[in-house]
This record gives structure tokens, C-alpha cells and sequence, in this order.
């Protein structure tokens, strides 16, 4: 008995399967409730129905479904609060253009772009992330990376006739109906004669091409074609070759900037002058310090507490800089070493900057300290930014 009841309740869950919104049912075989929106579920589908309870103050439910009140997310620093928390909505917050706020790690994350044959659906905002959908038939996206919604496909007009269909990627391609394209017809004297493809006649007989003017080759047109592409793809390797070398000449050049920097730096120490006329061989005041503590400076004998948000602007666009550019380990193993999960680094990356939002957004944390960024970059091997932290601004002397 229990098994034919066991058969019924599977035959009534296949039967009733695209009418049960939720997709469970009860042991009697009953469509199990979904709870609306600002409810979450009190007591799970099983022996009887779904029990449901209004969202308690600090959590929401946003749509139907048969999950739990989600807790409020809070605004991170320095961010401006929009809207509070509701029993169908979550906390609000106004990040900056071309971010929206991720409730799920509580930061403001770089939107999305949509690709090549899609159209925006639902624009970057406090909603959420921006939403991208295939264009559908009659609508086409031909950009790369777009943040516009599909354009209408043209239709051609009575005196155009269509080349091509509209496709997601492409628009409709027209060509004028008054445009004659020839082809040869050989007659029996092997005399090749010019005629325009159906039926059309010629409007003057003296306008027709003469066959010595009008007969082509088709090696020789070959031959052109061949020269045009030689010609594109030796352009092309040249442009390439040139850029190439503009940024190994932009590299060294700002690796020499920095060396003299450095250098100037350290030859304004007395110590260096000192060891430098004694010895030959150039220690700079940093080494000094480090192998005699008890001529170090209060400064080094304690971690630096500055936050990184006083930094001059200058200085915060080079550290970034050196971590975009990728000279070894960048800022994703920084950020990792910071504490970021893969998932909050992946969003950073979308970004044209990455390494800005990230460490804008570690400076709007507690004990955001130049000591501790620091030991983060010496555990991933970067000593150059941490020069970089501690180079003295122009006009500023270093005792």
C-alpha cells in the first residue's frame, strides 16, 4: 500500500511539475508556498505547507522564494547611505560612477560591461550590478564593449535590396538597386562582352566599356589583392614593433628617473657621503640605520602608524602604479596578502584600474597604516614600492 502511494505522489509531482512554482510538495503531494516578498521561512515544506513569518527588524527578502530573511548589508566608509534597509529591500548605498555596491562583502565593485552582440537590460546602479542580455531578433550590438541597450536593425528601403541579414553582431546590409555589378560572358568568337545581371539594360550604349578597357584577369586581380594584404600586414607588424619598442623605452626611462631619485636621495645623507670618501663603496643611510640601532631615528624604531589616505595624491598614483604595471607580484597578491578572497579580487579586476579601487578601499578599513601596508608588500617581494611609501616629497628634507 505505502508503495502505491509512494507512485502516486511521484505521479502527481510529474503531472504538476510546471504548475508548482516551487518545485516541492508536501508527503500528501500538496504544491509547497512560496513566501512573498519581506517574509522568509519560518518552518520548512515537509509534512505540511510552508510556514512563513514576517522579516524581523535588520534582515529583508526581496522576492519569493523559500529561503531565510537576509541580513541588512552596511555601507563601507565613507560612503553615503541612500536608502535604509526594508523588509523587501536592502541598505542603499551611493558609490562612486562606474561602481555599484555588492551587499554580499559590503564594497563598492566595479560594473560590468556588456560584450560584443549584447544590449544592456538593467543599467548599473543601486539595483545592482549592470545586466546584459544576447540581442534578440530585430536588434543587433556591433561594439566590442558597450554599456548601451540593442539597436533596432535597419530595414532596407524600396530602391535597396539586402546583402545580409540583421544578426545580433551586425546590422542589415544594404546596396542600392542602380548599382550595376558586370561579370563576363564569353561569345562564341572568345570576344568577353559586359552585361548587367537581371536584365538590366544599359541607359546609353556609348557609356559601355569597349572589351579592351573593360576585360579584366583574374591573376591579375589576384596579384592586387595579394599586394593589398602584404601591404596591411607589413603596416601592421611595424605599428606593433614600434609600440613595442616606445614602451621599453618609456620602462627604462622611468627605471633611470627612479634610480637618480634614489640616489640623490641617499647621497644627500651624511652617512652615505661619509662611507662613500672613505671607503669607495656607496651604503645607503637606511643600511646604516639598520646595522647601528643606536644612531637610528625614533621613526624607524616603531612601526609607522600614518594612514595611507594622507598620503600626497602623487605618491598614491606611483605605489599604484607598480603594482598595475606588473613588475613581479602585483596587486592581487597584494590584495590577497591583505586578506581580500579571490571572489572580491576577481571584481576588482573588472575595473580599467584595479589596484586603485583596491587599495581605496583597504584604506577606508580600521588601522589602514603605512606600517602595515609595508609588511604586506616586503611578504610578496616588492621592495620597490616600498621605496616608493618612503621617498621623501619634493621640497622635503629628511633628517
Amino acid at each position: 500500500m505505502r508503495a502505491v502511494v509512494i507512485c502516486a505522489l511521484l505521479l502527481a509531482k510529474v503531472t504538476l511539475g510546471n504548475a508548482c512554482a516551487s518545485g516541492r510538495f508536501t508527503e500528501s503531494g500538496q504544491c509547497c508556498s512560496l513566501c512573498p516578498a519581506g517574509y522568509g521561512v519560518a518552518e520548512e515544506c515537509g509534512k505540511e505547507d510552508t510556514k512563513c513569518a514576517p522579516c524581523l527588524k535588520g534582515t529583508f527578502s526581496p522576492s519569493e522564494d523559500l529561503g531565510l530573511c537576509l541580513p541588512c548589508s552596511k555601507c563601507p566608509p565613507s560612503v553615503p547611505e541612500v536608502a535604509f534597509c526594508s523588509a523587501t529591500r536592502d541598505t542603499q548605498c551611493e558609490c562612486d560612477e562606474g561602481f555599484f555596491f555588492l551587499g554580499k562583502y559590503g564594497l563598492c565593485a566595479p560594473c560590468s560591461k556588456c560584450s560584443y552582440g549584447e544590449g544592456v537590460v538593467r543599467d548599473c546602479g543601486y539595483e545592482g550590478d549592470r545586466l546584459c542580455r544576447t540581442c534578440g531578433p530585430g536588434t543587433f550590438s556591433e561594439e566590442e564593449i558597450t554599456t548601451k541597450p540593442c539597436q533596432t536593425c535597419t530595414k532596407c528601403s524600396d530602391s535597396e535590396v539586402e546583402i545580409r541579414s540583421c544578426m545580433p553582431q551586425s546590422d542589415t546590409l544594404c546596396m542600392d538597386r542602380k548599382l550595376h555589378i558586370r561579370s563576363p560572358v564569353v561569345e562564341t568568337d572568345e570576344t568577353p562582352r559586359w552585361v548587367a545581371p537581371d536584365g538590366v539594360k544599359e541607359e546609353e550604349e556609348e557609356a559601355s566599356p569597349s572589351p579592351e578597357t573593360s576585360a579584366f584577369s583574374p591573376e591579375d586581380e589576384g596579384s592586387n589583392n595579394i599586394l593589398i594584404y602584404v601591404s596591411v600586414l607589413a603596416a601592421v607588424v611595424l605599428g606593433l614593433i614600434i609600440y613595442v619598442a616606445y614602451k621599453c623605452w618609456r620602462s627604462c626611462k622611468q627605471k633611470k628617473a627612479l634610480s637618480k631619485a634614489r640616489a640623490a636621495e641617499l647621497g644627500a645623507s651624511p652617512e652615505g657621503e661619509k662611507l662613500q670618501s672613505d671607503s669607495g663603496v656607496f651604503l645607503d643611510s637606511y643600511s646604516l640605520q639598520d646595522n647601528q640601532p643606536s644612531k637610528g631615528t625614533r621613526r624607524d624604531s616603531k612601526p609607522d602608524n600614518r594612514l595611507y589616505t594622507n598620503l600626497p595624491q602623487q605618491r598614491q598614483e606611483e605605489v599604484e602604479r607598480l603594482l598595475q604595471e606588473g613588475n613581479g607580484r602585483g596587486w592581487r597578491h597584494l590584495g590577497a596578502t591583505l586578506g581580500y578572497e579571490p571572489e572580491q579580487l576577481d571584481l576588482f579586476g573588472r575595473g580599467e584600474a584595479p589596484a586603485h579601487t583596491l587599495l581605496s578601499n583597504w584604506a577606508q578599513r580600521e588601522g589602514s597604516t603605512l606600517g602595515l601596508l609595508c609588511s604586506a608588500l616586503a611578504r610578496i617581494d616588492r621592495p620597490d614600492v616600498v621605496t616608493a611609501l618612503n621617498s621623501p616629497s619634493p621640497g622635503v628634507s629628511v633628517v
